[in-house]
């Protein structure tokens, strides 16, 4: 016990000297009051960095938008770098933020943001936002044309401000094997009963089978706790709040669904499940729904070989506790700004932040490039947006209209850092549980839950 103590004091310590080294590194540069300059944006030249996660195509996207962009403001320089994937951007930033050197913007997600802010080197934006100064501000309708999931997500870390905006967005819905559905008579499931039991169906006409795949425990977990009301973490205050009773229950039923063969999961099948649910061979072994996200809808339709034949494939929202609250998890890239010496530098940011987020033709093309959907509803109104949604035979378009559905039925959970551990701690405790071998499975479930609550405040 004194040697864990004495470990938790050390860490304690470490921690504190590393944030103050970053603090002080960053010259002040992090405003959380960040205070428009009077006349906004002088016009004088300045550069910008911006570090993403874009291919090649979505580059070429962004390099289009950018010589729109400087036509508006000639003398900002916009330099952008693919810097991997988003723990690459992540680790990359918190690497350079100890010697001031952080890009101005980057594709973020929230607990990176929490991450930054124990150095104060994000710039609050409800200044930004609200100003009055020429060209600076939101109005009320362009925060009026956010889908509000989407924009809500900003201001998720504990005192209601805002430190994000929303580029692009995805959410998990339910794929599912039309072909199979209609031939035996099977309706897509509304609810999680509705889903058991045609889990134990699907089951007796194919006995070799898997009913379905569910990529991600981690966001199974937390949409179930958002779909009973139930707690899971907090910004402020208890912050890991996810061992109680209406959890437990939930895990048990999944966990029997897991041993009678009904669902298996990324983690536990060693795979995205898609590749279970577009397998055509006969001789191996299937599912015929998969729950996963709408960013990966190409990695959801079969790929018949010579003498194969494949099936069409449908998407439904997922299923939900009470379908008249329903409740589906936003994801995908938002942005965040740097603070800087230079007031200039983050004004400049900002212009530049809000035309990616405001514009409605890059909107619709990053939408059909990304496979991902806009965040700003007023996209819906292009005709050519329109119609490449009510396009057939594209799995993308679908995934994609079947997400903008789903509008009033997003949800976020809270940022803090730390709130990446209790994502993965919830994540690793359905695995534990779905194959833990014992006559005790209340005993276990409940260890469990214990154990990974003391995982995330040990850890964190």
């Amino acid at each position: 016990m004194k040697k864990k103590l004495l470990c938790v004091l050390l860490i304690v310590v470490m921690l504190a000297t590393t944030v103050s080294l970053i603090a002080c590194n960053n010259n002040g540069a992090g405003n959380a009051n960040f205070v428009v300059p009077e006349g906004g944006y002088d016009g004088s030249a300045v550069t910008i960095k911006f570090y993403h996660t874009m291919g090649e195509g979505l580059r070429e996207v962004l390099d289009l938008y950018i010589i729109e962009f400087n036509k508006l403001y000639p003398n900002i320089t916009v330099e952008h770098s693919q810097v991997g994937g988003y723990d690459d951007v992540r680790e990359t930033i918190s690497t350079e933020i100890n010697v001031g050197a952080q890009p101005n913007i980057a594709y973020c997600y929230p607990d990176h943001v929490a991450l930054y802010n124990t150095a104060g080197a994000i710039v609050q934006l409800d200044n930004l936002i609200n100003s009055t100064e020429e060209g600076i501000g939101l109005s009320d309708e362009q925060k009026a044309d956010f889908i509000q999931g989407y924009y809500n997500e900003g201001k998720q870390f504990g005192d209601d401000l805002m430190y994000t905006m929303p580029l692009s967005k995805s959410t998990e819905v339910l794929y599912y094997n039309k072909t199979f559905f209609d031939a035996n008579g099977l309706t897509p499931p509304t609810t999680w009963d509705e889903m058991e039991a045609l889990c134990k169906r699907i089951k007796e006409l194919d006995p070799d089978c898997i009913p379905l795949g569910y990529d991600s425990e981690a966001n199974w977990f937390i949409t179930m706790c958002e779909q009973y009301g139930s707690p899971y973490t907090s910004a402020t205050g208890d912050r890991f709040q996810f061992n109680n009773d209406t959890n437990k229950a939930f895990v048990k039923r999944f966990r029997d669904w897991y041993q009678k063969g009904y669902v298996t999961t990324q983690e536990l099948f060693g795979a995205y499940t898609s590749g279970l649910f577009t397998e055509l061979d006969p001789k191996e072994q299937r599912c015929y729904m998969c729950i996963g996200s709408t960013g990966g809808a190409k990695h959801q339709v079969p790929s018949p070989d010579a003498g194969q034949t494949g099936f069409t494939v449908d998407i439904k929202p997922i299923p939900q506790v009470n379908p008249s609250n329903p409740k589906v998890i936003s994801q995908g890239p938002s942005l965040c700004i740097f603070g800087k010496e230079n007031p200039q530098e983050v004004i400049a940011s900002w212009l530049f932040v809000k035309f990616l987020t405001t514009n409605v033709d890059f909107q619709a093309e990053f939408s059909m490039v990304s496979g991902y959907a806009p965040v700003i509803k007023s996209v819906s109104s292009l005709e050519g947006y329109t119609n490449y949604l009510n396009s057939s035979n594209n799995i993308i378009a679908l995934a994609t209209k079947v997400c903008l559905q789903q509008e009033n039925a997003y949800y976020t959970s809270p940022a803090f850092n730390g709130s990446s551990m209790a994502r993965d701690e919830v994540g690793n405790l359905m695995q534990k549980c779905f194959t833990a071998t014992t006559n005790d499975v209340d005993g276990f479930i409940n260890q469990a839950f214990i154990d990974a609550v003391d995982e995330c405040e040990y850890n964190s």
